[in-house]
């Protein structure tokens, strides 16, 4: 019995010096555990960060890029529109020679073309700009047939101009005025 007696006092200190040796070496682990997902976490977010940081730049290159393309298409477009508003168009477009007839087909024609030509300036707009601007286009053609009824078509071209200025100011159609503060407004707002 005194051997075993004798084997219990070494193996008993022995065990509880084992078990604390584990207890310290487990508390070590977790603590180099937590660490470890601390310093993992930080790292992601300083990722993160950097990721945002770094689409930010992109967005800001973007936007001086795009920008003036932008501010482009808005100018086209306020040229556009001043181009077919009938008090500027008339004058240039009407001459002492040409009858209603052909000026009316002269003066569609042309706001065809000229909205042919900045059709691709919708991609740098908004679709609600875009629509203002088809709507002032048809408005503006609708003005012209408008006031060609009742005019005999071989008639002097100054009677039809007439007619569209009179109409445009009795009626208050003034079909690129909308437009015109719609684009105004949008562009401000891109500032």
């Amino acid at each position: 019995m005194e051997f075993w007696t004798e084997l219990l006092k070494i193996f008993l200190p022995t065990a509880l010096v084992l078990y604390g040796m584990y207890l310290v070496v487990l508390t070590f682990a977790r603590k180099e555990l937590v660490q470890l997902e601390k310093s993992q976490a930080t790292q992601l977010k300083m990722q993160e960060a950097e990721l945002a940081l770094k689409q930010k730049e992109v967005e800001l290159k973007n936007k001086e890029n795009v920008l003036p393309i932008r501010l482009q298409a808005y100018e086209r477009l306020v040229l556009y529109l001043e181009r077919i508003s009938p008090p500027q168009i008339i004058p240039r477009l009407n001459h002492a020679e040409f009858s209603v007839g052909m000026l009316q087909q002269l003066l569609i024609q042309e706001i065809r073309n000229e909205f042919t030509h900045n059709l691709s300036q919708q991609m740098y707009i908004s679709e609600e700009a875009w629509t203002f601007i088809k709507k002032a286009t048809e408005e503006t053609i609708l003005l012209i047939n408008n006031s060609s009824v009742g005019l005999h078509e071989d008639a002097p071209s100054l009677e039809l101009a007439k007619k569209i200025l009179e109409n445009a100011r009795a009626h208050g159609i003034y079909p690129t005025e909308e437009a015109l503060v719609f684009l105004k407004t949008e562009v401000q707002g891109l500032f």
